[in-house]
This record gives C-alpha cells, sequence and structure tokens, in this order.
C-alpha cells in the first residue's frame, strides 16, 4: 500500500509518500509544498488543491492519511488550517482516494509513545524507525511522514497494537499505609510484639 501523508497547513504544507509491502516501509517522497510567498489566501488555498491532485496523478497513492486541525487559541489560524485541510481531502477525493484522520496527539502516541511529543521527537523517532540519514530542512515534512505512518500501523494491525497504544494504562491503586500495615501484620503474626 502506497500512503499519501498530509500535514496541512496555510503557510507550509508537508507531505510525505510511504510504500508500505509486508511489514517493510520504505519513504518515497517526503518534502514540503511551500506557500509563504503566495500574499493571497485564496491562492495558496488553489496551491493546495492543484499539488495534492499533483502528486496523487504522479505517484497513485492507495490511501489518504491526513492530520486533523488542532485546537488552538487563535480562531482564525485554526479555520484557515481547516480549509487547507479541506482541499487537500478534497483533492483526494476528486481522485476516488479513501481518507482517514488523525488527531495530532494520536500520531505522537504511535510514533513516540507520548502524545505531548514535540516535533523535534517525532523526526528523531521516525530516523530511527524507518533509517533515514537527516531530517528536511521543516519538520513539516517529517510530520507527514508522522501520520502515513501511524495509518500504516492502524492498517497492519487495526485492533492490536494501535488499540494498545492508545489506550492508556490503567493507574495502579494504591493501598492506603493504613491498609498496608494491617496485611503486614496479619501476614507476619511472629515479627509484631
Amino acid at each position: 500500500m502506497l500512503i499519501l501523508g498530509i500535514d496541512p497547513g496555510t503557510r507550509i504544507l508537508g507531505y510525505s509518500l510511504l510504500d508500505t509491502d509486508n511489514g517493510q516501509m520504505n519513504i518515497v517522497a517526503m518534502d514540503v509544498l511551500y506557500l509563504k510567498n503566495i500574499p493571497e489566501f485564496n491562492l495558496r488555498i488553489r496551491r493546495i488543491f492543484d499539488s495534492t491532485v499533483r502528486l496523487i496523478d504522479s505517484f497513485h497513492p492507495d490511501h489518504l492519511a491526513i492530520e486533523a486541525p488542532f485546537f488552538g487559541k487563535n480562531v482564525q489560524s485554526m479555520l484557515k488550517l481547516g480549509r487547507a485541510q479541506g482541499v487537500a481531502i478534497a483533492a483526494a477525493m476528486s481522485r476516488d482516494l479513501s481518507i482517514t484522520e488523525y488527531e495530532p496527539s494520536t500520531i505522537k502516541q504511535i510514533v513516540t509513545g507520548n502524545g505531548n511529543a514535540t516535533k523535534e521527537q517525532v523526526a528523531t523517532m521516525l530516523r530511527s524507525i524507518l533509517n533515514f540519514s537527516s531530517n528536511p530542512k521543516y519538520l513539516d515534512a517529517t510530520d507527514a511522514l508522522a501520520v502515513a505512518y501511524t495509518c500504516h500501523m492502524q492498517f497492519s494491525n487495526p485492533l492490536g497494537e494501535l488499540r494498545s497504544q492508545l489506550m492508556p494504562a490503567k493507574p495502579k491503586r494504591h493501598k492506603s499505609a493504613k491498609k498496608q500495615w494491617g496485611d503486614f501484620v496479619n501476614q507476619n503474626p511472629d515479627l509484631v510484639v
């Protein structure tokens, strides 16, 4: 399966193509679409759509994995990010690709084991897992690779590993000191005077 991973953005959009075959993973492409130099927002959105279609038509991926917008304090930024995600999804739909959306914390949890990991920690872990030599100039590219990797993990083991990584371990209940002392006395009557 060839997975197109996208980390949506209106200034820098990360993308990657991850080829998976019998558990083996190969990075086909990993880069960014640099949009900061396009002053008009609507033209940026158009570029995202056109570039996503071009990637799909060039590489013929089987699936699109995309990061969901996160909730931030700046509502305008969230709306713009949602539009970037929407046009990338629309581009994939125009080519009949199946689509999966992942929360940022889920991606970080799958890649690093920590749902609050930094972009640098995600990139470092991916470099270790997928054995590529250096980080790209923009970490948005490795974020896109993380989305594709998360998708691969879900499809390769949808109920086992992914569920165990997403489900937090049940916290251990500690007995009160009084209960622990009572257990000790009951188990060691000869030591108590």
